[in-house]
């Protein structure tokens, strides 16, 4: 090997391949001031909190007729 290259490893998964999924969303203001108001408090990310509540959510939620 050259002594001007740099060797490099793929990773194990391709990116969009780590089970997560990356999409947009529209959220009110008051939402993020919110989320960011907890994000600060708790020293987690907006991001992993949006996650927890989700779970959540996705978890305790009940469909009625």
């Amino acid at each position: 090997m050259s002594n001007n290259r740099i060797p490099i490893s793929k990773k194990e998964h391709a990116k969009g391949e780590d089970g997560y999924k990356t999409f947009s969303i529209r959220i009110k203001e008051e939402t993020v001031a919110a989320l960011d108001a907890i994000a600060n408090k708790s020293n987690r990310s907006r991001n992993e909190l949006i996650n927890i509540f989700l779970d959540y959510g996705v978890e305790h939620c009940e469909i009625v007729e």
